[in-house]
């Protein structure tokens, strides 16, 4: 997500906002379409990394404002970062940590988002609403699964004309890490279990730019998880 509180590692720093409900019909349901992922269906959207360590993550040149070129070699040297991204679904709640960039996110729920809580166990956890996403346009990220656990990246091709129909969700069996190429849509990584732990490797300019999918198309998109 491309907002969020200050680092928090209990999750306690995280803000809830009230949501529209599902059940109430103030939002609908898009459900995203699911494909395995391997190399060929990621082709466009990023690629596997077999290992943490080898694997590098792309800069991206930042873009000519006007006429005059960017200097050869300038516009690309900010580097990159990298820490534990952890991700805790609590009660009906899917919380996130990026340790990389000291950032704490709710990322979705697993029941309507209008009376989710934290502290009811949730009933439901084959899939989640999430209600936004974002890229960033100065490099691609990484996402190491630390413990081998399975995983489901939502990703759309880049451009900011998308609409919820452009959001597929990639099945991650943990075998292999992500790594999201630039100007990519995506959310957090949702895992499949309780709770996981990835090793993350980013841009460290961290520019992000968001859509809403409740403000855009009164929606929240639907991930399946399993």
């Amino acid at each position: 997500m491309a907002t969020g509180q200050p680092l928090s590692s209990n999750f306690a720093g995280v803000d809830l906002v009230a949501m529209p409900s599902i059940a109430a019909g103030e939002a609908r349901v898009h459900r995203a379409r699911r494909l395995q992922a391997d190399a060929d269906t990621l082709r466009g959207y990023g690629r596997p990394v077999a290992h943490f360590g080898e694997g590098q993550v792309t800069i991206v040149t930042w873009p000519q404002p006007g006429w005059r070129p960017v200097v050869p070699g300038t516009g690309n040297e900010g580097g990159t970062v990298e820490d534990r991204f952890e991700m805790v679904r609590r009660g009906e709640v899917q919380h996130a940590v990026n340790h990389a960039v000291g950032r704490a996110y709710v990322t979705g729920w697993y029941a309507d988002p209008a009376t989710a809580s934290a502290d009811r166990e949730a009933t439901d956890t084959s899939r989640i609403y999430t209600h936004e996403a974002n890229y960033h346009p100065d490099g691609g990220q990484i996402f190491w699964p630390r413990d081998r656990s399975p995983f489901v990246a939502l990703l759309a091709l880049p451009g900011d004309d998308i609409t919820p129909d452009d959001f597929v969700a990639f099945h991650c069996d943990g075998t292999f890490g992500l790594h999201i190429d630039p100007g990519v849509w995506h959310q957090p990584v949702f895992p499949t279990r309780q709770s996981a732990s990835f090793d993350n490797r980013q841009g460290r300019v961290h520019c992000c730019i968001a859509a809403n999918f409740l403000d855009e198309f009164g929606c929240y998109v639907e991930v399946p998880l399993v």
